[in-house]
């Protein structure tokens, strides 16, 4: 038993007296549990415990004995079925008052309720009595965390014989003396069972506390806290994975050392208004990392703030798109009708002039006017269909591209466009090699640069040099940057090239040309900035960086649950070389990910059977999962579309083996 518990045993054999340690331990009860854990510890703990000449008991929260020693039975003289587990409070108080154990008791019922109503309110307690035989006790309780009562009783009476003796020679000593000694002694008891009572409630906030932190640091966002000087007083170690390259080790230093001054002076409103009592929230791009962040701020009633930062690129990504499907739609609503009234005035027009076209003995100089007037009425309905393509019904189609291989091919293209004393130069600086096929619409993406480069071109003249730079910006965004050696956006362009029908090349000009590149580059959640360098123009075009699907075969993790659909794409699968397994719910494809290590490739249907769909599904893979493709007859504009391309390739149903293998990377380039 020495062995086992040396601080115990150490208390037992030295504890005889009230105010002995084994006082504060027992009431404390953190090693109980512990010891009755098998039966061996059990009788060993017993043993233990009948040595100590106080008596002890434990009664659970249903007032229902756990534990007893001997002295306990010695004490009152108890029967064996008082002293054994399950006896009840109730019995035993009953029996004691009936002994004569509380002198005489008018109505036990009622002296029974009494005793029973103060042990269930579950309050520490101190108290000294005298017995019917005599003798002193001192009764100290104490509450256990998870219910119940731990209770000792002490025999005082030799310490209350001492104090009765020396007031009895009081000649010796003054009654000052003796009534402080024994208030003192009281109080320390008092003070003892107190600090007992403390202890224990420090102890549960201090788990209360480790719990809260637990769960704090679980969340994917930076909890903290800042004083009213601006410094850290508390932290979840997230700051670095929500903005990278920040210190998580942060408590004690000041917000504006630990964040930088660029993001610093982004948040100072917010921040100013949150120590003014007045919460607020405040977005802002991390140059550095280019991830967008959203940060929350809350006062507190000391003077402080607490402070909630979140990475919300994705959101703010799949919001872009989603604005700019609301826009569109607006548009097309409005110019539809005006569009084709428009239209069939421009066929009569169209119509009227090739009739007086073929008129005969018309003037000499007639033939100019009408071929003007056809060539005006050609050039609005070019226009038309410039204005149709804009407002349009339109949806990405993104496929696995080599994006190396589709510059060199956009050069090639572009190339013959331009005067001869112009020139191209592409850049692509430290774009991993590994990294180059992703998921981009091809067409779209070129159409638009190339929109871009023949602007740069009609603002230079004849000469100059136009560079098309790709550059991967963090694992965020893929980075097209176009400038030329022109003369630059004037401040009016600045503000108004991105809006529809406004040029500067005059009547050679549509003004659709960069409102066209917006909307394709908002469509796919990413954005346009125009600006000028100390050379000329220059347009930056950021499009969301899509990893594309890993060429693989294997095993195959089809989720559909509809068994028609199941079967053709089963044989898709197949068809690119896989075996397939099939779900038809999110949770039941996740409980197969965890049974099969060996699956390479997961194609899930957005819309499943069950309360989950396969965005949950998505949201609920780690980063070693093997790649996944989701699949949906949902429209373009749709919120659940929008937010599932943010998460991974998208198929539009109906689909073919072939729309499947243009979202995986070619076999031959992975093996190069």
């Amino acid at each position: 038993m020495r062995q086992l518990f040396p601080d115990v045993f150490s208390i037992l054999t030295n504890c005889n007296s009230a105010d002995s340690a084994f006082d504060s331990l027992l009431l404390r009860c953190k090693l109980l549990p512990m010891l009755l854990r098998d039966e061996q510890t059990k009788s060993m703990t017993i043993a233990g415990l009948n040595l100590i000449g106080q008596a002890l008991t434990i009664y659970d929260r249903d007032l229902r004995l756990v534990l007893c020693n001997a002295p306990f039975q010695n004490m009152f003289d108890l029967p064996d079925r008082f002293v054994s587990p399950g006896a009840t409070f109730r019995d035993t108080i009953t029996h004691l008052a009936q002994s004569g154990e509380y002198g005489r008791v008018d109505n036990v019922d009622v002296f029974v309720k009494e005793r029973i109503d103060q042990a269930r309110a579950f309050i520490p307690h101190y108290m000294e009595r005298t017995r019917a035989n005599g003798r002193t006790i001192s009764v100290e309780g104490s509450p256990l965390p998870e219910g119940g009562w731990v209770t000792v009783y002490t025999d005082i009476s030799a310490t209350k014989a001492q104090e009765a003796l020396l007031r009895a020679r009081s000649d010796a000593l003054s009654d000052q003396v003796l009534s402080h000694a024994e208030q003192l002694a009281q109080s320390n008891r008092e003070l003892a069972a107190m600090i007992t009572a403390l202890e224990e409630t420090k102890r549960q906030l201090t788990a209360s506390e480790a719990r809260a932190r637990l769960t704090t640091e679980m969340l994917p966002a930076h909890v903290a806290h800042v004083d009213p000087r601006g410094h850290y007083t508390y932290s979840n170690q997230r700051l670095s994975t929500v903005i990278p390259g920040r210190s998580s080790d942060i408590l004690g230093q000041p917000i504006r050392a630990v964040l930088g001054s660029a993001i610093y002076d982004k948040i100072t409103g917010a921040l100013t208004s949150a120590y003014g009592g007045v919460p607020a929230i405040q977005e802002f791009t991390d140059e550095a990392s280019a991830r967008r962040i959203r940060s929350a701020f809350t006062p507190d009633r000391m003077g402080g703030v607490y402070i909630l930062t979140m990475d919300v690129t994705e959101e703010t990504q799949t919001r872009a798109a989603l604005q700019q499907t609301s826009k569109r739609a607006l548009a097309a609503q409005i110019t539809s009708g005006l569009a084709h009234d428009f239209s069939n005035l421009l066929t009569i027009i169209l119509g009227l002039q090739s009739r007086l076209e073929r008129l005969p003995d018309m003037p000499g100089d007639a033939a100019a006017l009408i071929e003007g007037t056809l060539a005006a009425a050609r050039r609005g309905g070019t226009l038309l269909s410039s204005i149709a393509q804009i407002n349009g019904s339109r949806s990405l189609r993104p496929t696995a591209t080599d994006l190396s291989a589709m510059m060199q091919d956009l050069v090639t293209l572009a190339e013959p466009t331009l005067p001869a004393s112009m020139s191209l130069t592409l850049h692509m600086p430290l774009l991993d090699t590994t990294l180059e096929t992703v998921l981009l619409d091809r067409g779209m993406l070129q159409d638009g640069l190339l929109n871009l480069i023949l602007n740069a071109r009609d603002a230079m003249g004849t000469s100059g040099n136009i560079t098309l730079c790709v550059r991967r910006v963090h694992d965020i965004w893929i980075e097209f940057e176009v400038s030329d050696t022109g003369s630059g956006f004037s401040e009016t362009a600045l503000t108004q090239a991105l809006d529809p029908f406004f040029t500067t090349k005059g009547a050679e000009g549509s003004g659709l040309g960069l409102p066209m590149v917006y909307d394709m580059t908002k469509l796919a959640g990413g954005d346009l900035h125009l600006g000028n360098t100390t050379q000329g123009a220059k347009v930056t075009l950021r499009l969301p960086y899509r990893a594309c699907v890993p060429a693989t075969t294997g095993l195959a993790l089809l989720v559909e649950d509809r068994d028609d659909l199941r079967a053709l794409m089963r044989d898709m699968l197949m068809a690119l070389g896989h075996s397939v397994i099939e779900a038809a719910s999110a949770d039941e494809a996740t409980a197969l990910l965890a049974d099969l290590p060996d699956i390479a490739l997961i194609l899930s249907d957005i819309q499943l059977e069950g309360d989950n769909t396969g965005i949950d599904l998505a949201r609920r893979l780690g980063r070693d999962s093997p790649p996944l493709i989701l699949m949906t007859s949902l429209p373009p504009e749709s919120p659940l579309f929008l937010e599932a391309q943010s998460l991974a390739p998208v198929l539009r149903k109906p689909f073919t083996v072939d729309d499947i293998s243009a979202l995986i990377t070619p076999i031959q380039d992975s093996a190069e």
